[in-house]
């Protein structure tokens, strides 16, 4: 990281749970307890998934997700040992998170791609535009006047332009809105790499497993075998590794992010 002239850090789900934003044990009891009980899920992935049989039960559910793990702060804080690594160096993150957590942590928006949504934008579930919104008011609403696992039913949030019912803005199927937003960060990314790509940079992949590799992993590998002074870097809890094509310049670390990322910043003081 001394080295190099840009770092292009790459963060899956790995990175957050590494930071305490995990979907099952304690956490999860602590917040759905009456939904493990009437359906028994034991994960909140889980509870996503259920075919509510209405939208007001349907949205109680999802307000508690979408509130513990985008408007309250990471357990540990990993996302802001990490900014203290890469915040005086030319660095772009982009990740497959959807939990806003390097914005949070103080990290330039105009450095961050988030690929697949956000936690805190709700879309036309239609969709009838490529507009997204922002929904932290109305899911403290849900939050705070849920009762016996249903909100209010005037609290159901619907499109401004069509009426039709609003969801969340993550990507799962054809469906998904890239907004302006979106097209704006993936064109500052794309910049970023085509006016870097002939100098030392470090790819640090943190946390990235195999659902959705052809988004950040297979490019990194891709773009560190095409340059001969790029690095490689993957910490990863039980899938570290790298392809033998780029081995030689490539450091994989099979250990907790968190732990590793605090041990670089005892180091560098």
């Amino acid at each position: 990281m001394d080295s190099a002239d840009a770092v292009v850090v790459g963060a899956g789900a790995g990175l957050s749970t590494s930071a305490g934003f995990v979907y099952t044990g304690e956490r999860f009891q602590r917040y759905f307890s009456d939904f493990a009980d009437k359906y028994g899920f034991r994960d909140m992935y889980s509870g996503g998934f259920y075919p509510y049989s209405s939208l007001e039960e349907f949205w109680a559910y999802w307000s508690r997700y979408i509130f513990i793990n985008r408007y309250m702060d990471a357990p540990k804080p990993i996302y802001e040992d990490l900014l203290a690594l890469v915040h005086d160096k030319d660095y772009f993150v982009i990740t497959t998170n959807v939990d806003h957590c390097f914005q949070k942590a103080g990290f330039d928006k105009k450095r961050l791609f988030y690929t697949q949504g956000d936690f805190g934008l709700f879309q036309c579930s239609e969709p009838c535009c490529q507009e997204t919104f922002d929904n932290e008011n109305i899911i403290r609403q849900m939050m705070e006047q849920q009762k016996d696992m249903r909100i209010p039913s005037e609290l159901l949030p619907v499109c401004p332009h069509c009426g039709k019912p609003l969801t969340m803005n993550l990507r799962s199927d054809d469906k998904f809105v890239e907004d302006e937003g979106w097209h704006r960060a993936a064109e500052r990314y794309e910049n970023f790499l085509r006016t870097r790509e002939n100098q030392r940079i470090l790819f640090l992949e943190l946390g990235i497993g195999y659902n959705t590799p052809v988004i950040i992993k297979y490019p990194f590998w891709r773009m560190t075998e095409e340059n001969p002074q790029a690095t490689y870097v993957c910490v990863n809890y039980g899938e570290a590794s790298c392809p033998r094509e780029i081995a030689g310049r490539s450091i994989v670390v099979n250990a907790d992010i968190g732990e590793i990322v605090s041990a670089l910043i005892d180091e560098s003081d």
